[in-house]
């Protein structure tokens, strides 16, 4: 039986399939990845490296892959709802395969748990905490308390501890009473360990990018995403 082989494209240069995919699904699916070389997590520097997107999902295409993701949430948000379902239909339309968007994914994923109302955790700085409020806002949810880590630099967002996130997590479901679930938004964020401890702790559903990114294109190729162990998306 051959092993699915599914594309990634994904801010950093260097073109690393992050660890959540291997974790999630082992040798059960294939990865590839392309970088963009996103040099800054801020609108200029989505804007230096949005144009290339298409470009590399081709370039993924031919690599043999059967369906394609842009891995990075801020990247296929900070223009709107409507620029994250055109980004997707150019990327299908130049491959002729199944594509997606972790923008896509965060939505997906919440809706699939039944949230709402959501509380946020992110990496962002302000400007694109902003630009994530309009675009859930335009997606139907409800955003209560949002508050990110004000980070800016590629690197440094997957050096963040589990502990920070965790606490940033409380720390936002506490502020506003309400939310039936929480959002961590960052593709970068390395948060497997976090989602499981906060799912554990406040009895609520936990949607992060990059788990959710590769839940829903793994259910784009028309494979079975689930993983269990790895909290209420997977299960």
């Amino acid at each position: 039986m051959t092993t699915p082989h599914l594309g990634l494209i994904v801010p950093p240069a260097a073109g690393e399939v992050p660890v959540d995919g291997p974790l999630l699904y082992g040798e059960r699916i294939r990865f590839s990845a392309k970088g963009l070389g996103l040099g800054e997590i801020s609108t200029r520097g989505y804007l230096d490296v949005i144009d290339s997107v298409v470009e590399k999902a081709v370039a993924l295409k031919e690599e043999g892959v059967s369906a394609v993701s842009l891995m990075g949430t801020s990247l296929s948000f900070f223009r709107g709802a409507a620029f994250n379902r055109q980004l997707e239909v150019e990327m299908a339309r130049a491959t002729g395969l199944p594509c997606t968007t972790m923008s896509n994914a965060i939505v997906g994923a919440l809706r699939h748990l039944g949230v709402r109302r959501v509380a946020v955790a992110t990496a962002y700085i302000d400007e694109v905490n902003l630009h994530l409020r309009k675009y859930l806002e335009q997606s139907d949810f409800e955003p209560l308390a949002l508050e990110g880590l004000s980070i800016s630099d590629v690197k440094a967002v997957g050096e963040v501890p589990t502990q920070v996130l965790v606490d940033l997590c409380l720390k936002v479901f506490d502020a506003q009473p309400g939310a039936d679930g929480i959002l961590i938004s960052c593709g970068g964020l390395v948060t497997l360990d976090a989602v499981r401890e906060v799912e554990a702790r406040l009895r609520v559903p936990v949607v992060s990018s990059s788990p959710a990114g590769f839940w829903d294109l793994v259910g784009t190729a028309g494979l079975d995403p689930r993983v269990p162990g790895q909290g209420r998306l997977f299960a």
